[in-house]
């Protein structure tokens, strides 16, 4: 955090991405003004611009004009939800840092059910839309799926990942570095580094203003994006064991199969020749051999990142100081 935040640090942070959402602006700021006035803590909103073609920026500026807790970030082109977020939470000043969209959809009055789970102990908490008011076939089912394999992959078990409204801690966000569309796995993410996540339910609207940014392609990208979420919280510190189990069995298929193709020929005279088997040994073989070389430079590649940045292959939570007799973390 830089020094210029610290010195406006303020108790909420809401962050919220907007990307041609002129038609939600004043109602949506109408909505979130009036319940953070009944949050009994000073709060700020950190509104980011994610390059709107429309209208967008010049009504954002207006509401910042007409009150001074909101702050507008406006990016230079459409970056995507991701880094969206990403400038929202660098720009964030408060102890505590609230999500969500800005397409009236999720409810601001679900704010202080968060904050009340935070001081439960949580360190991430995670809205629940449990009763969506979304399309079921285009948007509800496909989201039920996703979030099935997205606990089962990550070890982390939420009903909605997809929730934008979610609350965390300071100290996670500040330690979060997002690209793709790791937005959606923030709380896997957050938990892989010790963070505590727990899930409320809470309301969810239809959308009546503007239209949804959200579409099948996505979905492609999502897979991906878990397959490397998966990889980085397991094994970034250690991909020989990804790489070099792979290729160590193929190598010793490729092995085993060879060895046994020549027996046949030498005791047998068994001909090799035309036979496809000798071709998968081969190939085995190779692939094998070719995994075991990626484990090895990513060993070295792993080894380079975390000693040249002097980055830490764990999390601190918690200091008990015998000498100044109080814990820290």
């Amino acid at each position: 955090m830089t020094e210029e935040v610290a010195r406006g640090a303020c108790d909420l942070s809401v962050v919220v991405p907007f990307y041609e959402e002129e038609a939600a602006i004043e109602p949506f700021f109408s909505e979130l003004l009036a319940a953070l006035d009944r949050v009994e803590s000073t709060s700020e909103v950190v509104a980011v611009d994610d390059g709107s073609r429309d209208r967008t920026f010049e009504r954002l500026r207006k509401v910042h004009d007409s009150d001074s807790r909101v702050r507008v970030v406006r990016l230079r082109r459409n970056f995507g939800q991701t880094a969206g977020l990403a400038a929202g939470f660098e720009h964030a000043r408060g102890r505590v840092v609230v999500t969500m969209d800005g397409d009236l959809q999720n409810d601001p009055t679900d704010i202080p059910t968060l904050l009340a789970a935070l001081d439960d102990g949580a360190d991430v908490v995670s809205g629940w839309r449990h009763d969506r008011k979304d399309a079921h076939l285009r948007r509800v089912l496909p989201s039920k799926v996703a979030n099935w394999i997205i606990s089962r992959v990550t070890g982390v078990y939420l009903h909605d990942y997809g929730c934008a409204l979610k609350a965390y801690r300071r100290d996670v966000v500040s330690e979060l570095r997002l690209y793709g569309e790791m937005h959606r796995f923030l709380p896997a993410i957050a938990a892989d580094s010790g963070a505590r996540v727990s899930e409320v339910q809470v309301n969810h609207r239809a959308r009546t203003l503007g239209r949804s940014k959200y579409g099948l392609t996505r979905t492609v990208r999502v897979i991906l994006d878990l397959v490397t979420v998966k990889f980085l919280s397991d094994f970034s510190t250690r991909p020989i064991q990804v790489f070099g189990l792979f290729g160590l069995g193929m190598a010793l298929l490729g092995g085993v199969l060879l060895a046994f193709l020549g027996m046949e020929r030498i005791f047998f005279g068994v001909a090799l020749a035309g036979r496809p088997i000798v071709l998968l040994a081969i190939v085995a073989l190779i692939t094998g051999l070719q995994f075991i070389s990626f484990g090895l430079l990513g060993e070295m590649l792993a080894r380079t990142y975390h000693e040249s940045q002097g980055k830490p292959v764990y999390v601190v939570g918690e200091v008990l100081d015998a000498a100044s007799g109080r814990a820290s973390g």
